[in-house]
């Protein structure tokens, strides 16, 4: 145990170079936890890297951390592995967000995450918040991998794909477990206890909420991912994410 936290505190001091006092790259702490930072990406509901993701890095508070890496040891055992999409927000991006809200476009590509739901609608009802808990570093949005199953399928951004609420095998792969529907779904089968789901997409929600309970964690109940450690967060940072040093 002391050679962990001794562990810890070097791969601190090394973060404390590129990031502020008590966060932490998730990859120094548990390596094994797998990472899809979404919106570094292009694959997201606003269709490019919002601002200030300079690395598809997960960041958090190093407490959260540490919880996360108990919870990756209790999946190992079971074939099973966390896959982080989003931890860390810096406030810029969630600007951006309301920014993207308010446009008055709502493209074929925006549609596919909220097919039911006007984007001008989202933050009303609590979809999207102008203050995030993301930007507390204490919030996570993240799903389950099999590590038995076939995780191959990858995003292609030149293809049309059906939206978040239909079957796995035509909407967007997502290289993690069926949930039902896909990340950032802004939908009522969403919800973390939608009806509209199958016996088997729920029994891998209840796996997830429990397995992240046991460490403290608590989901947001209109999001399956989307989760926050109670008592971690703080002030809503806008850092960047900086690549990480190896």
């Amino acid at each position: 145990m002391l050679a962990t936290f001794a562990t810890i505190a070097a791969i601190s001091q090394a973060s404390a170079q590129l990031l502020p006092g008590g966060f932490v790259y998730l990859r120094d702490i548990d390596p094994t936890i797998i990472q899809d930072i979404r919106y570094a990406t292009l694959n997201n509901f606003v269709g490019k890297p919002l601002a200030g993701y300079g690395a598809g890095e997960c960041v958090v508070k190093r407490e959260v951390g540490l919880r996360l890496k108990a919870v990756q040891a209790e999946l190992a055992r079971q074939h099973l592995s966390l896959k982080m999409f989003d931890c860390y927000r810096p406030a810029r991006a969630s600007a951006e967000m309301v920014a993207w809200s308010r446009n008055g476009r709502e493209p074929p590509s925006e549609r596919r995450y909220n097919p039911a739901i006007a984007k001008t609608e989202l933050f009303r009802l609590g979809y999207i918040a102008a203050y995030s808990q993301h930007s507390t570093g204490a919030a996570l949005d993240l799903s389950l991998v099999d590590l038995k199953a076939d995780n191959s399928g990858k995003f292609d951004p030149g293809r049309t794909y059906a939206d978040c609420t239909a079957p796995a095998e035509v909407r967007a792969p997502e290289g993690s477990v069926d949930m039902g529907t896909g990340y950032d779904c802004t939908d009522v089968k969403a919800h973390t206890a939608a009806r509209s789901i199958t016996p088997a997409q729920r029994a891998w929600r209840n796996r997830l909420v429990a397995a992240m309970g046991r460490q403290g964690f608590v989901n947001y109940a209109k999001e399956w991912w989307h989760f926050s450690l109670p008592g971690a967060g703080g002030p809503a940072y806008d850092f960047p994410i900086p690549p990480r040093r190896n």
